[in-house]
């Protein structure tokens, strides 16, 4: 397994909007994974890669697991900061990695995806998504990857 080569992971700021709130006034769970879906596309336009372009080739991002862990409250008006970190295993399936860090530093949660890359026409992942990103990203060390012309 490697992690990103970035000393820092991406990261994004958002703020916890009001109806986004639940009945005990804080964040709701659906949000925590469009957070982290927020991140992760702001990530790749980063790097450099159209998703248009991307599905335009017959390629689809998914998720195959979810996991959250839930830390400290997210409550109206807050402010987290997203974090997108990917870690590459070699094979169909790759993982990425978000902290959800309040403006104190403390951790509000986690969210991690184990993800691949789908064949669109015969719905099957991609044998090498690592390559996939690569040859699209402009940027790829912020995907996890080697700099182009490692």
């Amino acid at each position: 397994m490697t992690h990103s080569p970035v000393t820092e992971p991406f990261s994004v700021r958002l703020e916890v909007r009001i109806y986004e709130i639940d009945p005990q006034l804080h964040l709701n769970g659906g949000f925590y994974i469009q957070y982290a879906d927020h991140a992760r596309f702001a990530c790749v336009r980063a790097a450099g890669v159209s998703v248009e372009e991307l599905l335009d080739s017959g390629l689809g991002p998914v998720n195959l697991e979810t996991v959250i862990k839930y830390h400290r409250e997210l409550r109206g008006g807050d402010e987290v900061d997203v974090t997108c970190d990917w870690e590459w295993s070699g094979g169909k399936t790759y993982r990425v990695h978000h902290l959800l860090r309040r403006m104190d530093g403390t951790v509000a949660a986690e969210v991690s995806h184990v993800s691949g890359l789908l064949d669109l026409k015969t719905r099957r992942l991609v044998s090498d998504p690592e390559r996939e990103w690569h040859t699209r990203a402009a940027k790829p060390e912020l995907l996890g990857l080697a700099p182009s012309g490692s």
